[in-house]
C-alpha cells in the first residue's frame, strides 16, 4: 500500500552479483544456481511473486517439431539504469504511487468471417494462426489471473484498473466487439457467427494448407507435429461464461479496430461481403502474392481484388448469413462501451464519452490514481495500412493535457517554463508504437489535416518532465526502450508488450514508485493467463482449451515465438528514472 516501507533483504552488491550472471540479452542465466540467487533476490525485493512469470514461465519440452509447455522457472527482476542510477537502499524507502495492468492485441477473432485473407499466412503470419477460434477462451483465462492477484508484487498496491491497448478486435466486426466487451465486463458468450450449430470456416475445410483439427489425415500441420482433436470445433465454438474483470478498465483504440484487418481503408464498399453467403478460402499463389503485395503498396487496389476474388474465386464456400459480422465505425466502437450492460467494474463508457461518440475523436485523459494521469491516444489512420500517426488537432490536445498536469515543461527552444494547474506524473497510452508511427497518408476523417510520426511525439513528450512512461502495443512484442535526454528529468521509458493472440500471449503489470532519493521506478511485471500448462488432446474442457491456446500459438509455424518474447530486459523490470524536479 502507498507509504509502506520494504523490508530489508539481500545488499546491493549480492544482487548485483546475481544479474552479472545474465548475458547481454538477459535472456540467459550463467547456471541453475545463479538463476536460483537470483530469483531469490528477487522474490525478497516483492510483496509476492505468486502467479506472475517471476514465479514460473510456459517452458516447451520435448525434441519432436511440435513442442508440449511445462512450468518452468520464473524469470527474475532486471535492474535497468539507463536513465537513473539506481540508489542503495531504495527498497525501504518506497513508496506506492499507481498499480496497474495493461492488456493489448486481444484480437477478438471471427474465424468464421468472409472477409479474412488466410491463404496469405505463409506471407503474413497473422492472416492464419491455428489457436485463433480458441481465442475468446484464451483472452477469458487472463482475465481470470488478473482477478486472482492481489496487486502489483512490488508495491503492493490493489491495480487501479487495466488498459487494453488497441486491436481489441481482428477485423472491427459487430460480433467481435461484442464479444470482447463481454470477455472484459463478464457475462455468457459463444465466439462463433453464421450456423451456430456447427463450425464454418477454414478449420474444417479439408485444404491441406490449414489445420484441420477434427479430420484425421495429415495436412501440413499434422505432418509438424500438430494433433487430431475430437470434437475440437464444435466444443471452441460453444457458449462459455466469461467471469470478467473485477478491476476498472478502459479502452484505446488499434488499427484492427477500424479497418479490414488492420490494413484496408473500410469505405463500407465491402459490407455485403461481411455479412454474406461467400467465403474464399484459397487461391493460387500467384494470386496470393499479388494480393499480398497490394496490401503493402495500394490498399484500395487490394479492396478491388479481394471482392472480384470471392465473386470469381475457385475456394469459395458458402456460409450462412449473419448480420453481426457488419463491420462497425469508431464511432459505434465508441458508443457500443456506453451501453449499461458491459460497464462491469467500471467506470461508465470505459473512458469513453457520448461527445466522443458525436465527434470521432476517441482520445482522452482519467485519473489512474491520486498523483498519476494516463493519456489515452487514438494513433489509427483509416488511410490504410497498419501503422499510425497523429493528426495535428490530437497534437495540440495532447500539448493542452500535459501544460495542465506539469508543473513546469520546456517550450521548444529548451527554456523551462513554469505552470499548469496540478503537478501529477503522466503516463501516456497508444496503440502504436515510436517506431510504427511512420503511416503520414492524409486521414479520411480530416483529409486536410497535417499526420505526425513517433520522433515527433517522443520529441513533445521529452518537453514534459512529468511524462515517465508510454504505454503500447501493435507489434505483438516485448520491447523496453529507454528515451534518455541530456536533462535527465526530461527522459521517459516506452513500454511496449506482446499480444494476447500470438504467443507468448502475456499481459503486464505496471507499478509506479517514488524511491525518496530523487528517482522514481517503474515495476513491469509479465504475466501469464491462469490456464494450465499441459494440455491433453482429448478433453474439450473449457480449461484445456484456454491451455491449448497457449500451446498451438507457441507451435504455430508461421509464428515467431523467440522474437516476439523478447530478452531478459524487456521481461521483468525495475525501470528507473529522475524524479521530475518542482
Amino acid at each position: 500500500m502507498a507509504g509502506m516501507k520494504r523490508r530489508t533483504f539481500l545488499t546491493g552488491t549480492s544482487v548485483a552479483a546475481a544479474w552479472s550472471a545474465l548475458s547481454l540479452s538477459g535472456a540467459q542465466l550463467a547456471s541453475a544456481a545463479v538463476r536460483e540467487k537470483a530469483l531469490a533476490a528477487t522474490a525478497a525485493r516483492a510483496v509476492s511473486v505468486t502467479g506472475t512469470t517471476l514465479e514460473q514461465v510456459a517452458t516447451p519440452v520435448g525434441t519432436g517439431g511440435y513442442k508440449r509447455l511445462t512450468a518452468g522457472p520464473g524469470w527474475p527482476l532486471m535492474v535497468r539504469g539507463d536513465l537513473a542510477a539506481p540508489g542503495a537502499g531504495r527498497d525501504d524507502r518506497r513508496t506506492g504511487l499507481a498499480s496497474f495492468v495493461q492488456f493489448s492485441d486481444l484480437h477478438l477473432v471471427d474465424t468464421e468471417s468472409p472477409v479474412r485473407f488466410e491463404y496469405l499466412a505463409k506471407f503474413n503470419g497473422s492472416a492464419y494462426r491455428p489457436q485463433e477460434a480458441l481465442n475468446a477462451r484464451g483472452v477469458s483465462s487472463l482475465v481470470e489471473r488478473v482477478n486472482s492477484l492481489a496487486g502489483g508484487p512490488y508495491t503492493g498496491l490493489p491495480f487501479s484498473m487495466v488498459m487494453a491497448t488497441g486491436d481489441n478486435t481482428d477485423n472491427h466486426e459487430l460480433a467481435e466487439l461484442d464479444w470482447y466487451l463481454t470477455v472484459m465486463g463478464g457475462g455468457r458468450l459463444a465466439q462463433n457467427t453464421g450456423d451456430t450449430s456447427r463450425y464454418e470456416g477454414v478449420q474444417n475445410s479439408g485444404n491441406v494448407g490449414y489445420w484441420n483439427p477434427e479430420l484425421s489425415y495429415a495436412d501440413v500441420y499434422k505432418a509438424a507435429g500438430f494433433p487430431q482433436v475430437p470434437g475440437f470445433l464444435s466444443a471452441a465454438g460453444r457458449p462459455f461464461d466469461a467471469p470478467g474483470l473485477r478491476t476498472p478498465w478502459y479502452t484505446t483504440v488499434g488499427n484492427h479496430d477500424d479497418s479490414i484487418e488492420g490494413s484496408l481503408p473500410d469505405f463500407g464498399l465491402l459490407n455485403e461481403l461481411y455479412t454474406g453467403r461467400y467465403k474464399l478460402e484459397g487461391c493460387d499463389d500467384a494470386t496470393a502474392a499479388q494480393l499480398m503485395d497490394s496490401l503493402r503498396r495500394d490498399p484500395a487496389g487490394a479492396v478491388l481484388l479481394l471482392a472480384k476474388l470471392i465473386v470469381d474465386g475457385e475456394a469459395v464456400r458458402e456460409v450462412t448469413p449473419d448480420a453481426r459480422r457488419k463491420p462497425f465505425t469508431l464511432k459505434e466502437f465508441a458508443k457500443a462501451h456506453l451501453n449499461p450492460a458491459v460497464t462491469g467494474a467500471g467506470p461508465y463508457g470505459h473512458g469513453f464519452t457520448s461527445d466522443m461518440v458525436g465527434s470521432g475523436k476517441l482520445y482522452y485523459t482519467f485519473r489512474i490514481s491520486e498523483k498519476v494521469v494516463g493519456i489515452s491516444l487514438d494513433t489509427t489512420n483509416q488511410a490504410g495500412f497498419a501503422d499510425g500517426s497523429l493528426g495535428s488537432a490530437q497534437l495540440r490536445w495532447l500539448e493542452q493535457q500535459l501544460q495542465a498536469h506539469s508543473g513546469h515543461w520546456y517550450d521548444g527552444s529548451g527554456r523551462r517554463v513554469t505552470g499548469g494547474s496540478t503537478d501529477d506524473l503522466v503516463l501516456v497510452f497508444s496503440h502504436h508504437t515510436s517506431t510504427s508511427m511512420g503511416n503520414l497518408l492524409p486521414d479520411p476523417r480530416n483529409i486536410f489535416e497535417k499526420r505526425h510520426d513517433g520522433n515527433e511525439l517522443v520529441a513533445l513528450l521529452q518537453r514534459y518532465p512529468n511524462v515517465v512512461g508510454w504505454v503500447n502495443g501493435h507489434t505483438h512484442m516485448n520491447k523496453i526502450t529507454p528515451h534518455g535526454h541530456a536533462v535527465p528529468e526530461r527522459a521517459f521509458w516506452e513500454i511496449n508488450t506482446a499480444s494476447h493472440i500470438d504467443y507468448p500471449q502475456h499481459g503486464r503489470i505496471i507499478e509506479v514508485a517514488d524511491n525518496g532519493d530523487g528517482t522514481l521506478s517503474l515495476f513491469t511485471t509479465l504475466i501469464e493467463s491462469s490456464a494450465p500448462y499441459g494440455t491433453d488432446f482429448t478433453s474439450t474442457s473449457d480449461a484445456n482449451l484456454a491451455a491449448l491456446y497457449r500451446e498451438l500459438s507457441y507451435n504455430d509455424p508461421n509464428g515467431r515465438p523467440t522474437a516476439l518474447l523478447g530478452s531478459g530486459q524487456d521481461h521483468n523490470t525495475e525501470l528507473l528514472i529522475a524524479k521530475p524536479t518542482r
